[in-house]
């Protein structure tokens, strides 16, 4: 089943009267017809962000027309913006390293339809779940990671990236840190994990700090990779209380399965086109 000439236009820009009228008016001149509006303005930044769904009439000109059409009115008000077809699937890879909770989840997810993405390819710096990859039929190219091989292994990432036309990129649960270079050139395009609600324990065995710190809340986070260590804008966090109670293995076992939730949703609102940068933060039209 298909959503037959429908379209998501986003974007953002300085926020001055006159952006909302000028893109519905547009669209009504078009011969399109607005399903779902949203937007948001931010007085911290001074900027506006708009996610409109709408159908193209009978009348209206093909995606291209629209896109060259509507070029003068983004000028006009400085937008970064973009049109999608709503049944567009955003090709999606993902890398992991031995643990596949995240891993599965997704392939799940995406077999149910609940992620409307295709995945040509998973990397992995283990092989570890090679044959995960290989139950469903993807590709999987093992890329080991060492200190010496790392500027080779990210040359191999990249011209994946780059080969196979990939939208986006999950770390779900891949244990490297990406290096400066190539968190730049996968700026807005590349999502991973944190097993803490962030700000949290860093490093190794954080459930093992968390417990030995008596915390009463653990979480996940889910954010955009940028070059500095976890600290890029934030898409989905969810927490969950515990206690006393919770060994470092229960703890685990529940933050394993908050991952996997988080990551989801930010993989979801992504492909979805309801995730627009904001600066250090993100607006997310849920």
């Amino acid at each position: 089943m298909t959503d037959k000439n429908r379209y998501i236009l986003t974007l953002s820009c300085p926020d001055v009267k006159g952006i909302v009228a000028a893109v519905s008016t547009f669209l009504a001149d078009h011969d399109g017809f607005i399903i779902e509006s949203a937007q948001f303005g931010d007085e911290s930044t001074g900027r506006f962000f708009m996610r409109t769904t709408f159908e193209a009439g009978s009348k209206a000109p093909d995606d291209t027309a629209i896109t060259r059409l509507f070029a003068p009115i983004a000028l006009r008000f400085k937008m970064d913006w973009q049109l999608v077809d709503v049944n567009y699937r955003p090709r999606v890879l993902i890398m992991v390293s031995k643990e596949g909770h995240c891993l599965n989840d997704l392939l799940h997810r995406q077999a149910a339809n609940w992620l409307k993405i295709e995945i040509p390819a998973i990397i992995g710096n283990h092989a570890d779940l090679k044959s995960v990859a290989e139950m469903r039929s993807i590709p999987f190219h093992h890329i080991p990671v060492t200190p010496e091989k790392k500027p080779a292994a990210e040359k191999k990432l990249m011209a994946l990236v780059k080969d196979l036309n990939i939208d986006l990129v999950v770390l779900a649960r891949y244990m490297q840190v990406l290096s400066p270079e190539a968190c730049a050139a996968l700026r807005g395009k590349a999502i991973n994990i944190h097993h803490s609600f962030l700000p949290g324990f860093k490093g190794a065995k954080p459930y093992h700090q968390a417990y030995d710190r008596g915390v009463k809340i653990i979480g996940a986070t889910a954010h955009y990779v940028t070059g500095d260590l976890d600290e890029g804008p934030i898409i989905e966090q969810e927490v969950i209380r515990v206690d006393h109670t919770h060994s470092p293995d229960a703890l685990r076992s529940l933050g394993q399965d908050i991952e996997r939730q988080v990551l989801a949703r930010a993989v979801k609102y992504h492909t979805e086109q309801r995730v627009v940068l904001n600066g250090n933060k993100t607006v997310v039209f849920k």
